[in-house]
């Protein structure tokens, strides 16, 4: 088990923040991170599961503290939804919304386990001496599901409004394209503009939550070190701990709730016409 007593501050953080990697062909250009992999699809497979089990077993009597809880989470993602998209909700846009919230705030949660007790465990009972729990503290979790949301809205506003009105928001807003003779100029304007607000939409919407949550990890690192200081290290170091982890409850949730708000507003500017 790597703990602050048997390493060095640098290699302590340097271990609890290595992944377990799978290369994918010779060399290293392209590898795996199992540990992030095996750990997203677990909860997506838990939290979904878990919704599906109760949805199959509601009722229109009176409800089970189960179904109360999922119920009160469905209306809560509903409220948010209908406040931003005007169309048919159910169709794609509250699932989808409800989807992204469930998961990312599993994997979020994640981060409350302790660091050393899980390292303890992998290390010795699964022989894995590499393995990162918090799949959202990896950019390419966070990538990977804001390009996701990312290309739904391209798909959407090219289904809603076609191919001819997608390219004419490409090339002909904000700026327009009169006076005729300008028109090259303003094209180019327009298609600079618009691909700066397209490329900056997945860089901003997943290195806002990979950021916080990385941040979170290294700080309950740096207070776990505080234990290769002895006793009272040790007592102020949980203390801290606490702490943090009360006030890291919130960034948990309020960044799955900025993630699944960001996807909703993203497919809905999909749907509308400028």
């Amino acid at each position: 088990m790597a703990s602050p007593e048997t390493l060095t501050p640098t290699e302590y953080i340097n271990h609890h923040l290595s992944f377990l990697v799978q290369p994918v062909g010779d060399g290293s250009f392209w590898t795996l991170h199992l540990d992030t992999l095996f750990t997203s699809l677990a909860l997506g497979v838990l939290g979904i599961g878990f919704l599906w089990w109760i949805v199959r077993g509601a009722t229109a009597s009176v409800p089970s503290k189960r179904q109360a809880f999922v119920e009160l989470a469905m209306g809560f993602v509903d409220d948010q939804v209908k406040s931003m998209f005007h169309g048919d909700r159910d169709a794609f846009i509250a699932p989808a919304a409800l989807t992204v919230f469930v998961w990312v705030l599993l994997m979020n949660a994640m981060d409350f386990l302790p660091v050393d007790i899980l390292a303890g465990f992998f290390t010795h009972v699964l022989h894995l001496h590499n393995f990162r729990p918090v799949p959202t503290a990896d950019v390419n979790t966070t990538f990977a599901l804001a390009l996701s949301v990312w290309l739904l809205m391209i798909f959407f506003s090219i289904k809603i409004k076609g191919v001819g009105g997608f390219a004419h928001e490409i090339f002909c807003t904000p700026f327009g394209v009169k006076p005729i003779w300008a028109s090259p100029l303003l094209i180019l304007f327009n298609l600079l503009f618009n691909l700066v607000e397209l490329i900056s939409k997945p860089l901003s919407h997943s290195l806002r939550l990979f950021g916080n949550m990385y941040a979170g990890e290294i700080i309950f690192l740096l207070l776990g070190l505080w234990a290769a200081t002895g006793l009272v290290g040790t007592v102020f170091g949980a203390l801290l701990g606490a702490g943090w982890a009360i006030f890291h409850i919130l960034i948990v949730a309020l960044q799955a709730y900025i993630f699944m708000m960001l996807t909703v507003v993203y497919l809905s500017m999909a749907h509308q016409s400028h």
